[in-house]
């Protein structure tokens, strides 16, 4: 809004509290596709430059600038494919990516200083999940993400964390995702579980980029920092350290990634599980020595599960990889009838 409210100012100090130095000014939005396309506003405002770096299989939004550096848009059914001003990396892909195991990481970011190198303009900043979510929750590789932001950062550009989906202490051992890699963005963005349903997103950024953006061009938002979102956020923010889901995603998340490695040992067709707290991928694969995609199997558990009980979906190029991310507030018994379902 135009106008300050208490609300906001104090929702603002306490959102900013939970991220490290020096990421301390917050813009609210109303969804993870704004927070995005405010973030690439900000990033190409303190740079000047237009060239962006993205990750394969990557989606950061469905509105028109975003969808530019998303790739499972444009790449996707109706896309146009890639623009003059973005390059794709590889998916850092530990399990079945171009390089597999260990010491993948550095093979990995070498790739992405070569794919840099084709960049023919300046670059603006790399765009990145920690979990990729849509190319099938893949975690990137050990060491991929701090030497790509070193190397982002070396070219002139800004590193930009999407924690839209995986923020907020879904992943259990951190409350950010790219705490998971020993990293600091310049710029990070949040959405989903900031309003837990209710349309809720967030800027948030180093006062050196905001001031930057103090250049006569006024920005505002029509209802991104309302009070009653403000309020809402709060609340939201106070439950999740109040009744310590951070600890429970962690908790119920192993639980749920240990049960499904044990059915592994029968089930010959689960080929992976992966992820982090509550932000788990399951691939599933016709033969784990060619890890062939396992496309219609899992179509097929996700109508059995719906019809008893459970809701699924898949994601990963090949849909053949159950996304699970459920409210974190669950517990054991539903993980167990979930397990019983498998």
């Amino acid at each position: 809004t135009r106008y300050y409210n208490q609300n906001a100012i104090e929702y603002a100090r306490a959102l900013s509290g939970t991220l490290p130095d020096p990421l301390s000014v917050v813009f609210f939005v109303n969804s993870g596709s704004e927070a995005n396309d405010l973030a690439l506003r900000l990033a190409r405002t303190h740079t000047k430059a237009n060239g962006m770096m993205v990750l394969e299989h990557a989606y950061h939004g469905h509105i028109t600038s975003i969808i530019d550096i998303s790739p499972y848009k444009f790449n996707g059914p109706g896309g146009e494919g890639c623009p003059d001003h973005v390059r794709v990396a590889p998916i850092p892909d530990a399990y079945k990516g171009l390089y597999r195991g260990e010491g993948s990481g550095d093979k990995y970011a070498a790739e992405f200083a070569k794919t840099l190198e084709t960049l023919d303009q300046p670059l603006c900043a790399f765009i990145s999940e920690s979990i990729v979510s849509s190319g099938g929750q893949v975690p990137l590789a050990p060491g991929f993400l701090k030497q790509a932001f070193a190397t982002t950062r070396a070219a002139g550009g800004l590193c930009i964390s999407d924690e839209v989906q995986i923020g907020m202490g879904r992943m259990g051992s951190t409350f950010w995702g790219f705490e998971l890699h020993d990293v600091v963005p310049d710029i990070v963005t949040i959405g989903k579980p900031l309003g837990s349903g209710h349309p809720l997103a967030a800027v948030v950024t180093t006062p050196e980029i905001a001031n930057s953006f103090i250049n006569g061009m006024e920005y505002f938002n029509t209802f991104g920092g309302n009070p009653v979102s403000a309020a809402i956020g709060q609340t939201v923010l106070d439950v999740i350290v109040d009744e310590a889901l951070q600890r429970n995603a962690l908790t119920v998340g192993n639980y749920l990634m240990n049960g499904v490695r044990e059915l592994g040992k029968s089930i010959e067709t689960i080929g992976d599980v992966r992820g982090s707290g509550l932000f788990i991928g399951v691939e599933f694969v016709t033969d784990r020595a060619s890890q062939s995609p396992g496309t219609q199997i899992t179509k097929d558990l996700i109508e059995f599960a719906r019809e008893n009980g459970v809701f699924l979906s898949s994601d990963g190029p090949a849909d053949n990889v159950l996304k699970i991310k459920p409210p974190m507030i669950i517990g054991k018994a539903e993980v167990d009838q979930f397990l019983d379902v498998l």
